[in-house]
């Protein structure tokens, strides 16, 4: 059953327009509000659940809930505005749709030959990097942080990602971790760096390890 909601979440998801999609969000949104930033909300509320709606851009009564819902769950106080404190949350743990294009991409690019879990996984190092003090707080800057990943470096990250790299990063977003809080993963039959070797690995998935 979990897996045919999500398989509609994405089918929704995927055929949202572009425009209604900013790129970043920051005013303080409440009932009554109607803008793009609301579109931006309600997108981040459903990848997660928490928005059931179709999206249109206007924070009525299911907005509101769902905000309510969402603050309860992640530590905000539960007014049902979203203010900076929920915003800073919902940038943590939640991607608007074209973040949502950059972390399909570097699935794709850094895993399509990998099981389906390990594609997860890949997508969970990427979450636990933006949640992390020592990593760049957006998905911009820890995929495009210099020499962070091989398939940026070059130039595999731009090739056009499959249905499965989007479900793969809808299950990431949504908190699915195979990889133990990982930040990072190697192969071992190519790494070259003894620095990777020195972290504390917590699993093997397909060809990469993970670790802390």
């Amino acid at each position: 059953m979990r897996k045919n909601i999500s398989a509609l979440i994405l089918s929704f998801l995927l055929f949202i327009p572009v425009f209604a999609q900013p790129v970043q969000a920051a005013a303080t949104l409440k009932p009554g509000s109607a803008s793009g930033d609301v579109w931006d909300l309600q997108y981040r509320l459903k990848t997660l659940d928490f928005y059931t709606q179709p999206l249109d851009g206007k924070y009525g009564p299911n907005t509101k809930a769902a905000v309510l819902r969402f603050q309860k769950e992640y530590g905000v106080p539960a007014d049902g505005i979203t203010g900076p404190q929920t915003w800073r949350q919902l940038k943590k743990y939640t991607l608007n749709q074209s973040e949502m294009d950059i972390m399909a991409k570097i699935i794709y690019s850094e895993a399509r030959g990998e099981p389906y879990k390990g594609q997860v996984a890949v997508g969970a190092v990427v979450m636990n990097r933006i949640q992390s003090s020592e990593f760049p707080n957006d998905i911009r800057g820890v995929v495009f942080q210099p020499r962070a990943f091989t398939a940026v470096d070059d130039g595999q990250y731009w090739l056009t990602p499959n249905r499965t790299a989007y479900r793969a990063a809808l299950d990431a977003v949504r908190g699915w971790d195979p990889t133990y809080e990982s930040l990072y993963y190697f192969n071992p039959v190519t790494a070259t760096s003894t620095w990777i070797w020195s972290r504390p690995q917590t699993v093997q998935i397909g060809k990469h390890i993970f670790a802390r």
